[in-house]
């Protein structure tokens, strides 16, 4: 019966047939739960009654007023400055990576080896950098800055910075990566042309590469925005949120787990999923790419 149908039909079915059983996984597993989470926003529920009583947007309204809840969302914004300084940092490398520079291989796996290392590795490895009697201090009384010393981690004007700092040292390698494939896919033609015109290197940067990794700009900017958000193993690992250093994240497995307001961390995380649109719809509209 199957093989009586035209090739229009039979390539129609066949289609529907492939994406029915990764449709129905994502129904199941992402947009159910996600409508459910959205619903037990509105509500006062402590993940176990069978009890739901609807209260509006009471949640919402104690997450932007409520400093205990606003704060570590604030805390945000040391991961995504640190974000967008390691975007830059990771394409001016890729750049003069992607040039004839002596011993280029041996600093492309130095770049994207932090990235290697467990996350939890990392975290324990900066804890040790940044205690008192730890490198950091070390190095600073051996060249003379011993009076710069500091509790770094126990500093509440400091340790959001140290936490961000290790973050940016993780995730170079990463986004590093990213930009020196998408660099490379830049036709040669086009920079030898542009090198006979006599445009200088800025001039090729900004005119032709910028606009041919646009894209994968786009892309490391709404990963960085998530990632600032959903910050979560290295401040846990290093502080446990302490000192002023708790992320939403945190905040939010806290408030989940511990004080069992399923209710209050399930519109924390519905306004974690609406700054990620925000910001994703944001970006398509001001970062222009290739379609």
């Amino acid at each position: 019966m199957f093989s009586r149908l035209s090739y229009k039909a039979q390539r129609k079915i066949t289609i529907v047939l492939f994406l029915f059983l990764p449709l129905l996984f994502l129904i199941v597993f992402t947009f159910i739960p996600a409508l459910n989470m959205i619903y037990y926003s509105f509500t006062s529920w402590d993940g176990f009654s069978s009890v739901k009583k609807w209260i509006g947007l009471r949640n919402y309204f104690r997450i932007f007023t409520d400093s205990d809840y606003f704060m570590p969302l604030f805390n945000s914004l040391y991961y995504f400055f640190g974000g967008i300084i390691q975007i830059v940092l990771a394409f001016l490398f890729a750049s003069i990576l992607n040039t004839k520079v002596i011993g280029k291989s041996f600093f492309k796996g130095l770049f994207f080896f932090p990235y290697l290392i467990n996350a939890v590795a990392i975290s324990l490895m900066f804890m040790a950098f940044f205690q008192p009697d730890g490198t950091l201090n070390d190095v600073m009384k051996f060249v003379g800055l011993g009076h710069f010393t500091q509790m770094w981690l126990d500093n509440p004007h400091l340790n959001n910075f140290c936490l961000a700092f290790t973050s940016v040292w993780y995730y170079f390698g990463y986004n590093f990566v990213i930009f020196l494939g998408a660099i490379q896919s830049v036709p040669n033609d086009v920079i030898e042309a542009a090198s006979i015109d006599g445009a200088t290197e800025w001039q090729k940067t900004r005119f032709i590469t910028i606009p041919s990794v646009a894209n994968i700009i786009k892309l490391n900017f709404i990963l960085d925005i998530s990632g600032a958000i959903s910050a979560y193993t290295i401040p846990y690992i290093m502080t446990g949120g302490s000192n002023g250093t708790s992320t939403f994240v945190i905040k939010t497995v806290d408030t989940a787990f511990t004080l069992t307001h399923v209710g209050l961390a399930s519109a924390m995380a519905v306004v974690v999923l609406i700054i990620v649109a925000i910001t994703t719809i944001a970006s398509n509209g001001l970062i222009k790419g290739d379609d």
